[in-house]
């Protein structure tokens, strides 16, 4: 029987190596369910923001902000629902779309995956909350930034910072 169907996941925030939410990576790895294709980074320029309690968001929003730098993993079909799980997609934090990357150093090889986006109900206010001003790559110090518990819900906080005025 022919291997179950892969979809190519760019990870560009909590789920690259080094970053709290790599285990769910690491134990699709080991189950077979995923393996790692190394560095890439975004074809087009996305804004990259850092919302509250540290979280990166990848605005959908090509054209603005940098080329973002990630990770590239086929993901097992069977699979890729513990992902979206985790990711928040069913209750709206993020959405799972198509990207463009491609492999360091390779631009001129262009590779069609999906990446975890900011749900567009958030995304773009996130953004100009932000100033318009997003980073290249989610690194170890973004990850730690405002880790301060919020309400336990964290669309109530999104919406709480993307409406405040400080």
């Amino acid at each position: 029987m022919a291997e179950a169907s892969r979809t190519l996941l760019f990870c560009n925030g909590t789920l690259k190596q080094g970053h709290q939410n790599h285990f769910l990576m690491q134990d699709l790895i080991r189950k077979k369910d995923a393996n790692f294709l190394g560095p890439y980074v975004t074809h087009q320029s996305h804004p990259l923001v850092i919302g509250p309690h540290g979280i990166p968001y990848l605005i959908n929003h090509p054209g603005c902000g940098h080329r973002v730098k990630g990770e590239l993993y086929p993901v097992s079909a069977q699979r890729l629902v513990r992902v979206d799980e985790l990711e928040g997609t069913s209750i709206g934090h993020y959405e799972r779309l198509p990207i463009q990357v491609c492999e360091e150093g390779k631009d001129s090889v262009l590779v069609a995956a999906q990446g975890y986006f900011a749900h567009r109900s958030f995304g773009e206010k996130l953004w100009e909350r932000k100033g318009k001003v997003g980073l290249a790559e989610f690194g170890d110090k973004e990850g730690k930034e405002d880790g301060a518990p919020g309400s336990g819900s964290i669309l109530h906080d999104i919406a709480s910072f993307i409406t405040s005025d400080d």
